[in-house]
């Protein structure tokens, strides 16, 4: 049973693993172009597994932050996870002990987690080892090959591939706002809130860390404000 239970998760996390592979490709290339080391760029990745935090805090280390801007961007981009694991927990049966949680808890991303929660039974310690191994060693080995082989592709390749964080993250919101107005206006106030930071006087000597920050809670804040959910009995 603990065998074809981690054979089932890793057979679930093969997708997860090949979309992760070109977008971690993207920020070893990033990663060495803005000067790290091919292997500073790999422990990165496999001490952290967060796509949009890795990109952040990369930003941030190339304009020279602080630690606190740091660790400010990280908390506000990856709380998220905390909430998933919370709600990934009410499904975890009784091999779940702390560690397991502890470690289960380092590898749960935005797709391990709705890969989990959508099954219609609870989920077990193997089964969850399998579902996260294989994302992450894409997640890595993606890392390595793109630190590795940006030092020797041609320049255009590598500025044609240094935009794909992009396209990744406008397919992230561009579904979500096509099909709920409220989701789509709470996107147009953080451009236009970032549109600010960046042309306005004042506004655009604040560091880009503090930046994210800002656009993002401020943005959260005014939709919550004008489109609250409400409970359910």
């Amino acid at each position: 049973m603990k065998a074809k239970d981690i054979r089932k998760g890793m057979h679930d996390g093969i997708p997860i693993a090949l979309g992760y592979v070109s977008v971690s490709f993207t920020f070893g290339l990033m990663a060495v172009g803005s000067g790290m080391k091919w292997w500073q760029a790999v422990l990165i990745s496999m001490t952290n597994l967060t796509s949009a935090g890795q990109f952040a805090g990369l930003e941030i280390m190339m304009m020279e932050g602080g630690l606190i801007e740091m660790a400010l961007t990280q908390l506000v981009i990856n709380i998220r996870y905390a909430l998933m694991s919370i709600s990934l927990s009410q499904k975890a049966d009784d091999t779940f002990t702390v560690p397991v949680r502890m470690a289960v808890g380092f590898g749960v991303t935005d797709e391990i987690f709705a890969v989990a929660v959508g099954k219609n039974k609870s989920v077990g310690k193997y089964y969850m080892a399998g579902l996260i191994i294989v994302p992450y060693i894409g997640w890595a080995a993606g890392t390595v090959a793109g630190a590795l082989l940006g030092e020797v592709l041609p320049q255009i390749v590598s500025d044609a591939l240094g935009i794909a964080i992009y396209g990744m993250f406008l397919a992230i919101i561009i579904p979500k706002a096509r099909d709920d107005s409220k989701c789509f206006k709470v996107i147009v106030i953080a451009v236009l809130l970032s549109c600010c930071f960046k042309y306005l006087p004042v506004l655009n000597s604040i560091s880009s860390g503090f930046v994210i920050i800002i656009c993002a809670v401020a943005a959260s804040v005014v939709g919550a404000l004008l489109y609250p959910i409400e409970e359910s009995e």
